[in-house]
């Protein structure tokens, strides 16, 4: 780790060459007291082994990198938090490293798995539209659909909710609806691209639907 970029105070790191301070726990004292050498010592004396548990759980340079830069500024804003009764300062930060490594480790899954399925929705390889559903599912592009939905008239709005949310085929829908197939292509068809009109930004996502919901099965 090159750098670390570390909250302001009257302090300074020690010098080269001093002699640090004795103890982990002088240092917690000296962080909880917003001292910024205190945290300075801390991250020469364990910055090195941190890293080596982020890497045994990240296995990504780049990463660890990051989660160390995270995990100091934490010890700095929760230093209030340690309690030197309950274990040392440095089993402390070896578990707050594990769990934030954990945690960004599942966001990195989350997002790998992600573009896999939205790269299989895009192929048309999918006969539903559950993927595409989970990709648009989290915060502003599930606001986008609701809209999009709410703007279509109610015909082709329930087409397409029993395609996108029953995960219906086009007979499937013809079938539970009591309507011919011709006009819930025709409902399906008009309504995804009135939604391609709402949905800028997310015209892959419906040129992808389109495929599955044009598709007879």
């Amino acid at each position: 780790m090159n750098t670390m970029t570390l909250p302001e105070t009257a302090e300074t790191c020690t010098a080269p060459g001093e002699e640090p301070l004795s103890t982990d726990e002088r240092l917690m004292e000296m962080i909880q007291a917003r001292i910024r050498e205190g945290l300075c010592q801390l991250h020469e004396r364990h910055g090195q082994f941190l890293t080596q548990v982020g890497r045994g759980i990240l296995h990504n340079d780049a990463d660890v990198e990051d989660l160390l830069q995270d995990v100091f500024v934490e010890i700095w804003k929760r230093a209030a938090s340690y309690d030197r009764s309950k274990g040392r300062p440095l089993g402390w930060m070896v578990t707050l490293t594990r769990r934030r490594a954990i945690d960004r480790l599942r966001r990195r899954e989350a997002y790998d798995r992600a573009g896999e399925r939205f790269a299989e929705e895009k192929r048309g390889h999918s006969d539903s539209w559950t993927h595409v559903h989970e990709d648009l599912a989290h915060g502003e592009r599930k606001e986008h659909v609701g809209r999009a939905l709410a703007g279509l008239p109610e015909a082709q709005r329930d087409a397409i909710q029993l395609a996108y949310h029953g995960q219906m085929t086009q007979r499937e829908i013809a079938a539970h609806t009591g309507l011919p197939l011709g006009t819930i292509k025709t409902r399906l068809e008009l309504g995804l691209r009135k939604m391609a009109g709402f949905l800028r930004g997310f015209e892959d996502l419906l040129e992808a639907g389109t495929c599955s919901a044009e598709r007879e099965i």
